[in-house]
């Protein structure tokens, strides 16, 4: 019973520590590995350990083959861990990217998307009157009114059918979304059925090339131009918010976006519509709202990714334990010998754990050099918050790169500590007679 508390004792400790060694600023690794050269170098046990471990990388070469399980497994777990945390660091940064805090984005009041926002089109002229609204050369105010449907196009990975959404927008979208470029082709007509589609929505979906025609609500729409905006818009169909509403028989928006003087501009705009009892209706930057949209799902993502490595993990860590308890083994005659010479039980736990922490560095890099290779800047699509495709890239960052990094050290931590412990406390009388 004692030894059991104690092995659970120790178990708990690592958990522990695991967690702080992955939640550990970069400063924090940075001061830990300072702190270890350090002894290593001016300590006797340090130096001690050094040849030591010298020795015991000697004979890698002839341990290689069961070694690679270490650095395959824990390369494993870095590159889906990584690759997990891309896609929703990728998709949040689509949706962070699209909008600004100059812009604002009117909803009914209480809607959390425009899925579920209805703006009665009396409320359009009173919107356009208030302060803080900004006007272009000719004195108009820009702002768009529009209306969002989402329809069928084909997948061109698969040739399915899937969801995308199409837009309708008013004649100033153009100066309220103004990251929104035409790069082939012409913008649509108004009053007709002509669309602009994304750069993303045209990789992502068949029949979306200029020239080309699609049947959309029982009518033929002739796609005129492509347009790149570097955000949430490239997975969007662009069209005449008229033509589109009375297309899908629709009497009123679903959202009104507003370009607005600056941010002083915006908050007194935002503080007009609160103090009109007309418009019952909630302001926000379109920055704020599409960063709240892609909240949960980026959170999903994490938690997911983040699960699914530690998973992995477990295995990776048994996998290492198997191998490092193995080469122990195979080692008895040579660590009994070193601590017959003068070797005694921190150089050979150190030894054996910084051998284990190597195998455990080179699975971490190559992990992390596959989900860079593999997944950065590679293009998906996901529904949204209107349950539409939204196309985006996954982001295989530094930090990213780097965390994934942190937990194949804290695998090789775990799945050498016991091994190396064993190593130490072998009888050498024991160990000199195993063969």
């Amino acid at each position: 019973m004692k030894n059991f508390l104690s092995n659970a004792l120790v178990i708990v400790l690592l958990i522990v520590g695991l967690g702080v060694w992955i939640a550990l600023p970069w400063i924090g690794v940075a001061a830990v590995a300072v702190a270890i050269t350090l002894w290593l170098l001016l300590t006797r046990s340090g130096r001690l350990a050094l040849a030591a471990t010298r020795i015991g990388l000697a004979s890698l070469p002839q341990r290689w083959g069961s070694s690679s399980v270490i650095v395959i497994g824990i390369a494993g777990v870095v590159g889906v861990l990584v690759a997990m945390l891309a896609m929703g660091q990728g998709f949040q940064a689509t949706l962070e990217s699209t909008g600004d805090d100059t812009t604002a984005i009117v909803l009914r009041g209480g809607s959390q998307a425009e899925t579920n926002s209805v703006i009665t089109r009396d409320q359009v002229p009173l919107l356009e009157t208030l302060p803080g609204v900004a006007r272009s050369e000719n004195g108009r105010p820009l702002v768009s009114a529009e209306v969002s449907q989402v329809v069928n196009l084909t997948s061109r990975s698969d040739g399915t059918d899937v969801n995308a959404q199409f837009r309708g927008v008013g004649e100033q979208a153009w100066a309220v979304h103004d990251k929104v470029r035409i790069v082939e082709g012409r913008s649509f007509g108004t009053g007709l059925r002509e669309i602009v589609a994304g750069r993303g929505a045209q990789t992502q979906f068949q029949g979306l090339d200029v020239g080309k025609t699609l049947t959309l609500g029982n009518q033929a729409w002739t796609v005129v131009g492509i347009f790149e905006s570097g955000d949430a818009h490239e997975s969007e169909l662009w069209t005449d918010a008229q033509t589109l509403a009375t297309t899908y028989n629709r009497s009123a928006w679903q959202s009104i976006n507003v370009r607005t003087e600056g941010k002083q501009g915006f908050e007194a705009f935002k503080a007009a519509v609160a103090a009109d009892p007309r418009l019952k209706l909630d302001v926000e930057t379109t920055g704020e709202y599409y960063r709240k949209q892609g909240g949960g799902l980026n959170k999903l993502l994490n938690v997911l990714g983040t699960v699914i490595g530690a998973i992995m993990a477990v295995g990776a860590v048994f996998g290492a334990l198997n191998t490092m308890y193995a080469a122990v083994a195979t080692r008895a005659r040579e660590i009994a010998t070193l601590r017959a010479i003068g070797f005694r039980g921190v150089p050979v736990v150190t030894a054996v754990m910084l051998e284990t922490m190597l195998l455990a560095l080179l699975g971490g890099l190559l992990g992390g050099a596959i989900a860079w290779l593999a997944f950065n800047n590679f293009s998906v699509s996901t529904l949204g918050n209107n349950f539409s495709q939204v196309v985006f890239q996954f982001k295989v960052s530094p930090p990213l790169l780097w965390s994934g990094l942190k937990w194949a050290l804290g695998i090789g931590l775990v799945g050498g500590l016991f091994p190396a412990l064993r190593a130490a406390r072998l009888p050498i009388t024991t160990a000199l007679r195993e063969t």
